[in-house]
């Protein structure tokens, strides 16, 4: 596949939102997250989805220039209207807000509402973790996954995410699907004509397939578990947010004249407001340090601490580019 630098990958994204309308300062934050995620690797949630997007706005499913309303609801606690707009930037700003709030009082909670997709959640977690903050993201999708024991979609692919700071070693950066794989990863192999493992989607039967053009539902990671944290994010990003659940939520490929209306939840936290912080920071050091070094099985090369691969991956993807799809690339330089 084709290889492109990041900052060439950025700087052609930026164009391109703000060739489509989009406020300048919103595609560079936009592009921030997508850039984010192809240097991790995790491409289903990069630069691939920026067609997408572009559709969308066309046909005024997003919101250019929305005009965010952020209400501070208590002294650590806020919501903030998107206004419809890239949920990208609707998700900085929200996390803006509860890292300020925790700097101020320890702790910040903020819900968003009217807004939209936001990419990969490590990015804004790690907003909190690089102030020393711990972070904490989720949000919803619209049905796409079967809950354990049903045959068809309920709820999203539901992600979680979690930041943590440390005073020597890299953040650690946790952020999951609750199925067992996100949707982009499927859409991701549909346009790069790859088969899937048999364990993440299913056809309208039910029954499990490996040619993602057949998936029609994806599976909940553990079963019961990966089900029961998929209701849990629906209610924090949901129904706590205002927004919808589950089927109620407007679909990503489809009525793309219509908003998203999607949720999120976030929230920072000092450590210093708990315990000793200087103290904290090392133990994160000990454990990230002691997983590392703990035992691996046979055929295994190491242990790896959660989120590290990832962050590896961005270490080396900045020096040799990020790799991008034939349609991507083509779509990245063509004059729409």
């Amino acid at each position: 596949m084709p290889s492109l630098q990041w900052l060439e990958a950025k700087e052609k994204t930026q164009k391109k939102l703000i060739h489509n309308g989009v406020d300048k300062e919103h595609a560079a934050t936009i592009a921030d997250v997508l850039i984010h995620a192809d240097l991790r690797n995790v491409s289903s949630h990069g630069v691939l989805r920026l067609e997408h997007y572009i559709n969308r706005l066309k046909s005024g499913g997003l919101n250019p220039s929305p005009d965010f309303t952020f209400k501070q609801t208590g002294y650590v606690t806020g919501v903030l209207d998107g206004d419809g707009g890239f949920g990208h930037v609707v998700a900085e700003q929200a996390m803006n807000e509860a890292i300020r709030m925790a700097e101020e009082n320890g702790v910040g909670v903020v819900t968003a509402y009217n807004s939209s997709h936001c990419g990969a959640l490590s990015y804004f977690v790690n907003k909190a973790a690089e102030k020393r903050l711990i972070g904490a993201a989720l949000t919803h999708t619209d049905k796409a996954v079967v809950p354990f024991g049903g045959k068809e979609s309920f709820l999203g692919t539901n992600p979680i995410a979690i930041g943590a700071p440390a005073l020597q070693e890299n953040s650690f950066i946790f952020d999951m699907a609750t199925s067992n794989a996100a949707l982009g990863k499927v859409l991701k192999a549909v346009d790069e004509n790859e088969d899937i493992p048999g364990d993440w989607g299913v056809d309208k039967d039910g029954a499990a397939v490996t040619n993602p053009r057949d998936v029609v539902a994806l599976l909940p990671f553990g079963g019961p578990k990966g089900y029961g944290l998929g209701v849990v994010v629906d209610i924090f990003s949901g129904l706590l947010a205002g927004a919808a659940f589950g089927p109620h939520i407007n679909k990503m490929y489809g009525e793309l004249d219509k908003k998203r209306e999607l949720g999120h939840f976030f929230c920072a936290l000092d450590p210093a407001y708990f315990t000793d912080k200087q103290e904290f920071l090392k133990k994160m050091d000990q454990m990230i340090q002691e997983l590392r070094n703990a035992p691996a099985k046979e055929g295994v090369e190491r242990v790896f601490v959660p989120g590290e691969l990832e962050q590896m991956n961005a270490e080396k993807n900045k020096e040799k580019g990020i790799t991008v799809s034939e349609e991507t690339l083509k779509f990245l330089n063509s004059e729409d």
